[in-house]
């Protein structure tokens, strides 16, 4: 499995350009990139599911329904903060 942590979430957040990024994504598959775009906007949005499925233009049941194969799986998802 690749992981691709592109930006980190707060003040630090360092953004690539396209040319930076894609490499990052070469060998990982298509679910893998999807998995790490949702775990990476689920944090940016401090686990609010219903602000990330907002910015990933999914459904907020489409969105729980990833979440749970993820956690089912022994990956850590970012829980929900105020």
């Amino acid at each position: 499995m690749t992981t691709v942590h592109v930006a980190a979430s707060g003040s630090g957040a360092r953004f690539l350009s396209p040319n930076q990024i894609v490499p990052l994504l070469i060998g990982a598959t298509v679910d893998e990139v999807e998995r790490e775009l949702v775990l990476q906007t689920l944090a940016r949005c401090d686990g609010n599911r219903t602000r990330a499925s907002r910015v990933l233009g999914l459904s907020v049941r489409t969105l729980r329904n990833k979440i749970r194969i993820y956690a089912a799986s022994g990956i850590d998802v970012p829980a929900y903060h105020d």
